[in-house]
């Protein structure tokens, strides 16, 4: 979901001289995925948030999936800030 969204974040961020460590499959936009592929990409998520400095949620018009709650709550858990590009929902 949010594809260009998440290509224009990371553009922003990047201009800034961020590093960033950004989805890079997006299965709720036509990439194909297995359930066995999903449990990986949310492993490979909460890793990319235990390098990262802080954690930026493109969240278009306030929306914030289940999966995206989960890394939230993962990365206050462990001390990360969340920043989002749109409306703070939690």
């Amino acid at each position: 979901r949010f594809r260009d969204e998440f290509t224009e974040a990371n553009r922003l961020n990047t201009m800034e001289g961020n590093i960033v460590l950004a989805p890079g499959v997006f299965g709720h936009s036509g990439d194909p995925l297995t359930e066995g592929d999903k449990r990986r990409l949310d492993e490979l998520h909460f890793r990319k948030i235990d390098m990262a400095d802080c954690v930026q949620v493109v969240n278009p018009g306030g929306y914030i999936g289940e999966s995206t709650r989960r890394e939230i709550e993962y990365a206050k858990k462990h001390g990360k800030p969340v920043a989002y590009t749109h409306n703070k929902e939690i």
